[in-house]
C-alpha cells in the first residue's frame, strides 16, 4: 500500500505546478498526473458536468490503486472537494487561493486576486476572504485565456502578454502589492507577469508549496510514505496524448510520455 502512487489531477497542465513541488518534497512518492485538458478550463465548465468529470478522474484513481489524491485546481477545490470526500476512502488533499498569506503580507492593504469565475463565485472563496481578508481591499479578477494559453503552451506570447497587461494594470494603479494566483495554471505565467509589473512592487502567491506539505503530513498521519526508491510517475489526459505531450514536456523541462485516459 505504501508504495502505491498518489493521484493528482486538474482540468489540464496547470496542477504540473503542483507537481513540481509535490515531485520535489516526495523525492520517494510515484506519481499518476491525470489532466482533464479535453474539458478545460473548468472555470467555466457547468456543475453538473464539472461532478460527471470529477468522479471518473477519482474513479480513474481508484482503478490504479491511488493511496491519495490531491485536487490541484482550485475551481474543483472550491465546488467538488466536500463532495469528493464524502464519497471516497483515501485521503483527498484540496487547495485554495492563498488570501490568508496574502493578508498578512500585503503594507498597501490592496490585495489582487487572479482566479476563474467558478472559484470567484463559490463559497469556500467567500468564506476565505471574510475570514481572512475583512480589513483589505479585494481586486478580484476572472482571467479568461489565461488557462487556455497555458494548455497552448504560450506562456509569453504577445497575445498572453496583452491579457497580462489587460488584467495587471488596473490592480497596478490600485497599488495592489499582493497578487494571489488563484488557479494552478498562472505560475506557469508568474514571469511574465513579473515582466508586465515592471518596477511595481508585488508579490506573486501560490501555494503549489502550501498542497505539497500537507500531502506531507497527511501521509505522515495515515502512515503512508514510500519507503522504497521512486520508481515511475505516469502522465495521462482526456485530450489527445499526441495534442497535449509537448506542452507537457515543455512545461516540466523533460521529455514527458502522455497516454489517454
Amino acid at each position: 500500500m505504501s508504495n502505491n502512487p498518489i493521484g493528482i489531477f486538474d482540468s489540464g497542465v496547470g496542477g504540473l505546478s503542483v507537481y513540481q513541488a509535490i515531485r520535489k518534497h516526495l523525492p520517494n512518492e510515484n506519481i499518476i498526473y491525470f489532466a482533464d485538458s479535453a474539458f478545460a478550463p473548468y472555470g467555466k465548465l457547468p456543475k453538473d458536468k464539472l461532478h460527471q468529470r470529477c468522479q471518473y478522474i477519482a474513479d480513474f484513481f481508484l482503478q490504479h490503486q491511488t493511496k491519495a489524491m490531491v485536487i490541484a485546481c482550485n475551481t474543483a477545490t472550491a465546488i467538488m472537494a466536500d463532495w469528493l470526500r464524502s464519497e471516497y476512502d483515501f485521503p483527498i488533499i484540496a487547495l485554495e487561493p492563498a488570501i490568508k498569506p496574502a493578508a498578512s503580507l500585503t503594507r498597501s492593504g490592496h490585495i489582487g486576486v487572479f482566479a476563474t469565475e467558478n472559484t470567484l463565485s463559490s463559497s469556500r472563496y467567500q468564506r476565505l476572504v471574510a475570514e481572512f481578508a475583512r480589513d483589505k481591499s479585494i481586486h478580484q479578477v476572472a482571467c479568461h485565456g489565461f488557462v487556455e494559453q497555458v494548455e497552448k503552451g504560450e506562456l509569453n506570447s504577445p497575445t498572453t502578454i496583452a491579457l497580462i497587461e489587460k488584467y495587471l494594470r488596473p490592480l497596478i494603479n490600485y497599488k495592489v502589492d499582493t497578487l494571489v494566483l488563484g488557479c494552478t495554471h498562472y505560475p506557469f505565467l508568474a514571469s511574465s507577469i513579473k515582466q508586465v509589473a515592471g518596477n511595481a512592487p508585488l508579490k506573486l502567491l501560490d501555494t503549489a508549496d502550501a498542497v505539497s506539505l500537507q500531502l506531507t503530513r497527511v501521509l505522515a498521519t495515515h502512515e503512508l510514505f514510500n519507503n522504497e526508491p521512486h520508481d515511475k510517475d505516469y502522465f495521462f489526459s482526456s485530450a489527445t496524448p499526441d495534442k497535449v505531450q509537448p506542452v507537457f514536456s515543455k512545461l516540466l523541462n523533460s521529455k514527458i510520455i502522455v497516454s489517454a485516459g
